[in-house]
């Protein structure tokens, strides 16, 4: 039988049930996908699609994200994300692994190289790599008790604030091109459809938890730390950025010096979802570096 898209799965985490799609071909190495905050796994429908010839793929959704469970008290920590990944890794059996992953998703994925080299082959972060120093240098002006403090007044703000309903996909769709002008209308409205649930009185919202929306945790590990698990990763990663994103270019900040064996690309034309932008390019990268 030839399957045209993905099995959809579930596996625990820290008691969530939590949402990934299997792309087949069990015999072939494995590709785990990770995407970045408030997207979902099928946005990597497109680069599963190019490899799954060639590739076990799986795709999972963050918690709080695509048709994986919101958490209880709407906090989401990035190493409770990279908790979910050691899970998934280990529930299935993937190690040792190769991983492509973006933004959030890819500083989750890097962390876990750090914590567990033996077990990822090779990685790919697009724009994984924050906060910049500029950031950093911004977050150290702010008093910590400040920065806890606003933190917890936007929480209070968000747990009385109801997901956004759209009238219809199009107004939907529509704030998805927002988002990015370098999409298509085909990418928007893929992304769009499998990023939307149809409430009861027949509007959509996104599906991933509205507590997403309040970025920055407070009690995150310290740039000491992150940088030690950086220096720990063992095998080849590719580090990718556009040109025309916020997140900067590793090599001119110096955040690549942090790695021991990195390889930075940034593409012209892009922005943060560049994997996006300039489709084709990245592919040509992706299976050059894989």
């Amino acid at each position: 039988m030839q399957l045209l898209g993905p099995t959809s799965n579930t596996f625990i985490s820290q008691r969530l049930r939590l949402h990934y799609v299997d792309w087949g071909n069990a015999d072939k190495p494995p590709l785990l996908l990770v995407h970045g905050g408030r997207d979902h796994c099928r946005s990597w429908d497109w680069t599963a699609e190019a490899l799954r010839e060639d590739w076990h793929i799986i795709a999972l959704d963050h918690r709080g994200h695509g048709d994986s469970q919101w958490t209880q008290d709407g906090n989401y920590r990035t190493m409770d994300l990279v908790y979910d990944v050691a899970q998934l890794i280990h529930q299935l059996d993937l190690a040792p692994v190769t991983i492509v992953s973006h933004s959030w998703g890819a500083n989750t994925s890097l962390r876990y190289a750090g914590l567990f080299p033996e077990n990822v082959r090779r990685i790919v972060a697009i724009e994984g790599l924050f906060p910049t120093p500029e950031n950093e240098a911004l977050i150290k002006d702010v008093p910590f008790a400040r920065r806890v403090r606003e933190f917890i007044g936007e929480k209070r703000k968000a747990a009385g604030r109801l997901p956004r309903r759209y009238a219809s996909l199009e107004d939907a769709y529509a704030r998805m091109k927002g988002e990015n002008p370098y999409l298509t209308d085909a990418q928007a409205r893929h992304l769009t459809l499998h990023g939307i649930n149809r409430n009861e009185d027949g509007t959509f919202s996104w599906k991933f938890d509205p507590h997403l929306n309040v970025d920055g945790w407070p009690y995150d590990i310290s740039t000491e730390q992150r940088n030690e698990l950086w220096k720990a990763i063992t095998c080849p990663t590719l580090l990718l950025n556009g040109a025309d994103s916020w997140a900067g270019n590793p090599t001119r900040n110096g955040m690549a010096d942090h790695f021991r064996n990195a390889e930075v690309i940034e593409f012209e034309n892009a922005g943060h979802w560049l994997h996006h932008d300039q489709f084709d390019k990245f592919i040509a990268t992706l299976k050059d570096f894989l």
